[in-house]
């Protein structure tokens, strides 16, 4: 095992933190110790009130194609104290946090990796790439929560094509569901992620976090408007509105403090 292989691995700075898939060689298949590093490292994210964005990428170097992730290594099922209940903890969790989340999508996605780029808020594929939720080839019923974030995201055509087909989709088709933001070639992606990182890193911090909740919450038809009126009062008698708007008439950048 080398420095730049193994668990996966978080780094922060600043406002924004980023976890980054080690295991290039294996196509970056998650095993179940991979998942419980990721519940770490969420639980540090969510309690750093610094960090804004968290973004998720992976190592692709030497691989023939790129392969973001494989999914999870099927071998663990056969683990006698396998938790079946983990990698839905894993993608339920990565979509609840408080940062707003983006999945750098540089490599083809599989299984229940593709769940895991659905929990982020914003979602960047590599052009040429494709997307395989083989479930039922294996003969799994997915689990609950998997299947909401499928359908929220995809549609339900989209969502019935991916699990009752088993077939491949390409990045290009699931841009066109929703499922991915944006598909860029690998001479735009870097620099695309880069300058979206740092357009979310402006944003008034607690504007953007109760945004993303209200919306998650809007998706999944579970919102209160009481608790919608609320957040939107917070924020306007928040010092990052009087901040946002003095900037805005002074012509500067705003400095926002998420207060």
């Amino acid at each position: 095992m080398t420095a730049s292989t193994g668990a996966p691995e978080l780094v922060v700075q600043g406002n924004m933190a980023k976890i980054t898939l080690r295991r290039p060689a294996q196509r970056n298949r998650l095993q179940s110790d991979d998942l419980h590093a990721l519940l770490r490292h969420f639980a540090q994210v969510e309690a750093d009130a610094a960090v804004r964005v968290l973004l998720i990428t992976s190592s692709t170097q030497e691989q023939p194609r790129p392969v973001f992730c494989a999914g999870y290594d099927v071998g663990g099922f056969d683990d006698t104290v396998h938790d079946p209940h983990l990698f839905a903890r894993v993608a339920d969790t990565l979509e609840r946090l408080r940062p707003v989340t983006l999945a750098a999508v540089n490599g083809s996605v599989y299984g229940g990796a593709t769940d895991l780029v659905l929990a982020c808020d914003l979602r960047v594929g590599l052009a040429g790439c494709e997307w395989r939720m083989p479930a039922l080839a294996l003969g799994l019923h997915y689990y609950p929560t998997g299947l909401r974030r499928y359908v929220a995201r995809l549609g339900l055509p989209l969502a019935q094509r991916a699990f009752l087909s088993a077939q491949a989709l390409a990045f290009e088709q699931l841009q066109v569901g929703g499922g991915l933001q944006w598909v860029l070639s690998a001479a735009e992606f870097d620099e695309h992620v880069q300058n979206l990182v740092r357009q979310v890193c402006a944003l008034a911090p607690l504007a953007a976090q109760t945004t993303k909740q209200s919306l998650l919450e809007v998706a999944a038809g579970q919102f209160d408007l009481v608790r919608l009126h609320q957040r939107e009062a917070i924020t306007l008698a928040s010092a990052d509105f009087a901040e946002g708007r003095a900037a805005f008439a002074e012509r500067r950048a705003p400095v926002f403090r998420g207060q």
